[in-house]
């Protein structure tokens, strides 16, 4: 037997984190002197304990870890850790996002933006539309644009979307998004719009949209300078996106507000 001080040392654990350990349910000694109240354990438990260690050092939660050790199935084991470290890996993507977006955003003097005015005709498409969360856009959107890719055999243009100003300012709003097609389909929740007819101040995002705010704010800012004002719901038309290329820095998605100048006072 090993009392708890020398496992410690085999281990690399200090007491304190293999008492935690006990009490948690993932490391129970082999023994514990019912007089004194000292932990032993064994050596053929120090490949248990280095294999919690490099669990915790992963941030896997001690739940999961529980789960981990007491699954009898290699294959479930697997699973659990491939699935948590899915979940740092996408944590680490917005890491880089967040540092990429403040690199930018604390740059001296940050990159004017270009806009252009466009006036864009009223415009027959299919769309799917509802009222969406602002946190479940992105999963609503790829299941919209799923179901259009899937009935509109001929498109007759790029797809695009219109995001409701609520959205941002509550946190919920309308958003449709639509494919262009000269004779629009009725299928499931797709149907036939007519856009209306709009002038838009349009810049280009380049890339994924982990920082898209921030050519938002730029377009924002611009928009206030040129004494434009903003009426009606954002339009998003997406150049190039996933379902072109598989690399994030191809993709190229245009942003338009609504806008009308604003007569002088």
């Amino acid at each position: 037997m090993l009392p708890i001080g020398e496992f410690s040392r085999l281990t690399h654990l200090s007491v304190r984190t293999l008492r935690r350990y006990h009490d948690a349910g993932l490391l129970e000694p082999a023994t514990v002197d019912d007089a004194s109240g000292y932990r032993y354990y064994t050596a053929d438990q120090i490949p248990t304990a280095q294999v919690i260690h490099r669990l915790r050092e992963l941030d896997v939660p001690l739940p999961d870890v529980q789960r981990i050790l007491r699954s009898p199935d290699p294959g479930a084991r697997a699973t659990l850790v491939a699935d948590h470290l899915q979940r740092l890996e996408s944590e680490l993507d917005r890491t880089r996002a967040a540092v990429a977006s403040l690199r930018r955003l604390l740059q001296p003097e940050p990159a004017p933006v270009d806009v252009e005015l466009r006036a864009v005709p009223a415009t027959t498409v299919a769309a799917v539309e509802d009222d969406v969360a602002h946190d479940h856009v992105v999963a609503w959107y790829a299941g919209a644009m799923a179901e259009l890719d899937a009935v509109v055999d001929e498109p007759t243009g790029v797809p695009g979307g219109l995001y409701d100003n609520a959205l941002f300012e509550v946190g919920s709003g309308h958003v449709l998004v639509y494919r262009p097609a000269t004779d629009p389909p009725r299928s499931g929740r797709v149907h036939p719009v007519t856009l209306p007819a709009v002038e838009l101040a349009v810049t280009t995002h380049v890339g994924e949209h982990d920082d898209i705010d921030v050519t938002y704010g730029a377009l924002g800012a611009w928009v206030v300078a040129n004494a434009l004002a903003v009426a009606g719901p954002v339009r998003e038309t997406y150049r190039v996106g996933p379902r072109d290329t598989a690399e994030p820095r191809a993709w190229r998605t245009e942003i338009g507000w609504p806008v009308f100048r604003v007569a002088p006072h």
